[in-house]
């Protein structure tokens, strides 16, 4: 006898259905999150135009071919690029991520929401810059409708709240690191999700819009890991919304979808890659991620270790002029950051050094600081350095890890004590919560005010940068602004 595979298209996983309702009709009600989101975006920016000094950044910008560019197309905050909305949507996430100074999302899988930007700007950028020019693409011209096509900023912070809540609601309660796949899976498929329905697909087209997202498996961690962590890992955020946007528009055209995706047997992405375990929404999609997530607003470190440096930073008065005199160091941290950034050994790169939580702390103490340039090879050939992470032990604290489970307390607990030679030591300065927490957010938003004005001076002059800000204090304002508007006051 035979048995045959029933050849009967079912209907789609509920997953895929879950996401792209909330995507398509869900309405925002919080004002706490858009408040948030505006100051996301804010800080989004920042990290992305601090990116521009870096050469190992730019040299990946642009077009696909040199020179060439696309009339209406969307446009590249700080660069005169204008670029087709999937190259462009790459240019946009790998200089957001570039320094690992953007937000972040702690969970059972974390991952940083606002690597989104990189689709959602870019295709809102796209839609409303042609819908000013009256030159609606005309592949979507029949589907798009007004509120589609001329988009607000207001409607970007939409989005935007949608993609953090799809991508860190998944986050909470399936961890794709522990099968060893990258986090950046969920930029493509929250990513994929908003980005269709911005282009103004139907039901059926966003839900296969999604199920090519989750068709597409992942991305391996190895790069993100002793002894391979290198640079893919800044512009791996890029590649995804990238591909959530060339996603997007092929479902755009009607092509097909994948209605059991995730559960189908044996070829399903619940039993190729998540050995068979199945794929859930921790709680109800609303805005709960962008009203919870984490800034990293004083420096840019891996954020496992955010605290850490800022102990470190703490003790820097008091070791500075007895770094020889160190006999020993003892970190006290959480399972997370032991399983991710206690390295030791040489670090190879800037990307290998801004995941190793002995080489963040050591610059805290040494310079009292912690910037981008202190990653590069010029600064981490110190010999005080190597020396100060020699002398470092790593230990769990059961409580630690404890509360950076618990979903009331979400913390990120570290503490650092220094022991001298002479016997002497110092006070064990311990932080469970960075300045980009959600319980310190009054204390943090002024602190990111400044961080962004810093990163727009930089680039574009104080002048300018004085006149971005001002797009930010009033909300009112912003919102009503037209999104090509918004982002070329961004274009140099």
């Amino acid at each position: 006898m035979s048995s045959h595979i029933s050849n009967v298209r079912p209907a789609p996983d509920q997953l895929l259905v879950d996401l792209a309702d909330y995507a398509l009709n869900a309405r925002i009600a919080s004002d706490e999150a858009y408040d948030t989101a505006r100051w996301c975006l804010a800080d989004t920016l920042a990290c992305g135009i601090m990116a521009l000094a870096y050469p190992a950044c730019t040299k990946l910008l642009g077009p696909v071919v040199p020179g060439t560019s696309i009339k209406h197309g969307a446009r590249v905050p700080g660069t005169s690029y204008e670029l087709d909305p999937v190259q462009a949507a790459f240019n946009v996430g790998a200089i957001i991520r570039w320094l690992d100074f953007n937000d972040t999302w702690l969970a059972a899988e974390w991952g940083h929401p606002s690597d989104n930007l990189g689709a959602i700007l870019v295709t809102a950028d796209w839609l409303s810059r042609n819908a000013a020019a009256g030159t609606t693409p005309a592949a979507f011209s029949s589907r798009l409708s007004p509120l589609n096509s001329q988009l607000k900023v207001r409607d970007l912070l939409t989005f935007m709240i949608k993609a953090h809540e799809i991508q860190g609601v998944l986050a909470l309660a399936n961890s794709f690191n522990r099968v060893g796949l990258d986090h950046v899976l969920l930029v493509r498929v929250a990513s994929t999700a908003v980005t269709t329905a911005m282009l103004g697909g139907t039901r059926e087209q966003v839900i296969n819009a999604i199920s090519h997202a989750w068709l597409d498996g992942s991305a391996l961690r190895t790069y993100r890991h002793a002894p391979n962590t290198g640079s893919r890992k800044s512009w791996a955020a890029g590649d995804a919304t990238s591909r959530a946007v060339r996603l997007a528009l092929i479902a755009m055209t009607g092509e097909m979808g994948y209605p059991s995706v995730l559960t189908a047997k044996t070829w399903g992405f619940q039993d190729v890659s998540f050995k068979g375990n199945p794929l859930k929404l921790a709680r109800p999609l609303d805005s709960y991620v962008m009203e919870n997530v984490l800034f990293k607003i004083s420096f840019p470190a891996e954020f496992h270790a955010q605290t850490a440096v800022e102990c470190a930073m703490k003790l820097h008065p008091l070791v500075q002029g007895r770094l020889d005199q160190i006999a020993r160091v003892e970190l006290t941290t959480h399972e997370s950051a032991i399983r991710i950034i206690d390295k030791s050994g040489p670090l190879h790169n800037p990307a290998d050094r801004d995941h190793c939580l002995q080489y963040m702390t050591a610059i805290g103490m040494i310079f009292g600081a912690l910037t981008a340039d202190h990653y590069e090879d010029k600064v981490a050939a110190d010999p005080r350095i190597d020396a100060l992470r020699a002398k470092m032990t790593v230990a769990e604290d059961k409580s630690y890890s404890k509360d950076y489970l618990d979903p009331e307390k979400r913390s990120i607990a570290n503490a650092v004590q220094v022991f001298f030679s002479d016997g002497s030591q110092t006070d064990k300065i311990e932080v469970h919560f960075p300045i980009g927490h959600r319980r310190r957010r009054s204390e943090g938003i002024p602190v990111l005010q400044q961080k962004a004005h810093a990163a727009f001076a930089a680039h574009y002059g104080s002048e300018k940068a004085a006149a971005l800000m001002s797009l930010f204090t009033g909300r009112a304002n912003l919102e009503t602004m037209p999104v090509h508007e918004f982002v070329s006051a961004f274009v140099k």
